[in-house]
C-alpha cells in the first residue's frame, strides 16, 4: 500500500515518478521533432493519415509508389503531392515518436490507478485527462494532414502539444511534492503573482511566434526554401512585435529571478528554478537572434520553439513549488498554533 501522505517510500511510487518524468522528456523530444518537420517543409511528407502513402512501412524511393501516385494523393488532399524520401521518413519519424509518447501517457494512467485508493486522486484524473489529451492530439494530427496544414489546425495541434507538457510536469511535480516544497519563502503572494505573470508573458509570445511561423509559410509558399535568407525581410508587423516583446520578457523574468532572491532561502528549488529560467531566456533569445540575422537557419527553429516551451515549463514548475511551499508553511503553522 502507497503511503497516504508521502510518495518517497514506495517502489510503485519510484516507478510512477521515473516514467512520467520519462514522458516529459519523450514529449519535449516531440516537440523537438515537430518543430523539425515544419522547419523542413516535412509536413506533407506523408499525405495520408495514419498510414504513409498507403502503407505502414513508408516507401524510399519513387519506384515503389504506383505510377499515378501524385493523382491518388493529390485528389484526396486537394493539392499536388511530391515524393521525397527524406521529407516522408521525417514526418514518419515524428509520427512514430508521437505514438511512442501515446503509449507511455498510457503507462503512466496504468501505473497511477493504486492512487485513487492510496489518497493521492489527483494523480490518476491527471494522468486521465494527459490520455485523453493525447488521444484529441492523434485526432488533430489526422486533421493537420487531411487539411493540408491549416494555419489555424497546426497551431492548435501546438497549443495541445504544451497543454499536455503542462499536464505531466504537474503530475511529475506533485510526485516530487517532498523535494520542491523545501526552503522558506517570504512575501509569498507577491512571487507568486509574478509568476503567474511570466508565465502569461511567456503564453502571449509563444502565440505571437505561431503567427510569425505562419507568415513565414506564406513567405516560404512564395519563394521557396531557397530563399531563406530573404524571408524575415518579407514578415509583416508581427516579426517586429514577437522580437521586441522578448525584451518585456526577459525584463519579467530577470525581475523574477531577483524577487526569489531576496526573498526565498538560497537552499530551497525556487531558487534553482530561477536561475534555470534566466538560462532557457538567454538561450532562447540568442537563438532568436541567429534566426532574425543568420537567414532562418533550419536547424535553429525547433531549437527556438523548444526552448520557449521549456521556459513555460520551468516556471510552471516553479509556481508549483511555490504552492506546494506556502501549503506546507500553513500546515507547519497550523500545527504550531494547535500545539
Amino acid at each position: 500500500m502507497i503511503s497516504s501522505t508521502n510518495l518517497t517510500d514506495s517502489p510503485h511510487s519510484r516507478l510512477f515518478r521515473r516514467l512520467t518524468l520519462v514522458t516529459v522528456v519523450t514529449v519535449y523530444l516531440l516537440i523537438i521533432a515537430g518543430g523539425i518537420v515544419r522547419s523542413t517543409g516535412a509536413g506533407m511528407g506523408c499525405p495520408d493519415w495514419p498510414k504513409c502513402f498507403g502503407s505502414w512501412v513508408p516507401p524510399t524511393e519513387v519506384s515503389q509508389l504506383p505510377s499515378d501516385y501524385q493523382e491518388i494523393y493529390g485528389a484526396k488532399l486537394k493539392g499536388e503531392v511530391e515524393f521525397n524520401a527524406v521529407k516522408t521518413w521525417i514526418e514518419y519519424v515524428n509520427r512514430l515518436l508521437g505514438a511512442f509518447t501515446g503509449l507511455l501517457i498510457f503507462a503512466v494512467l496504468v501505473v497511477s490507478v493504486p492512487f485513487l485508493r492510496s489518497g493521492h486522486p489527483k494523480l490518476f484524473y491527471a494522468s486521465l485527462a494527459a490520455f485523453i489529451l493525447v488521444g484529441f492530439q492523434g485526432w488533430l494530427g489526422s486533421k493537420v494532414v487531411s487539411t493540408e496544414l491549416h494555419p489555424l489546425m497546426v497551431t492548435l495541434h501546438m497549443v495541445v502539444a504544451i497543454v499536455i507538457v503542462f499536464v505531466l510536469l504537474y503530475i511529475l511535480a506533485r510526485s516530487y511534492s517532498e523535494n520542491l516544497a523545501a526552503g522558506k519563502v517570504q512575501n509569498a503572494k507577491r512571487i507568486n503573482t509574478l509568476i503567474l505573470t511570466v508565465i502569461g508573458l511567456s503564453f502571449v509570445q509563444i502565440i505571437i511566434g505561431t503567427q510569425v511561423r505562419e507568415s513565414i509559410d506564406l513567405v516560404v509558399a512564395r519563394l521557396g526554401y531557397a530563399s531563406r535568407n530573404r524571408w524575415i525581410e518579407e514578415l509583416g508587423l508581427e516579426f517586429y512585435i514577437h522580437r521586441s516583446f522578448s525584451i518585456i520578457l526577459l525584463i519579467a523574468n530577470i525581475l523574477l529571478y531577483f524577487w526569489v532572491n531576496k526573498f526565498v532561502s538560497s537552499f530551497s528549488p525556487l531558487s534553482t528554478l530561477a536561475r534555470w529560467v534566466l538560462v532557457v531566456v538567454g538561450l532562447e533569445i540568442a537563438v532568436g537572434i541567429i534566426l532574425a540575422y543568420m537567414g532562418v537557419p533550419a536547424f535553429a527553429q525547433p531549437i527556438h520553439l523548444t526552448l520557449a516551451v521549456l521556459l513555460a515549463g520551468v516556471q510552471f514548475i516553479m509556481w508549483l513549488s511555490l504552492d506546494m511551499n506556502t501549503k506546507e508553511q500553513d500546515h507547519c503553522r497550523l500545527v504550531a498554533e494547535l500545539s
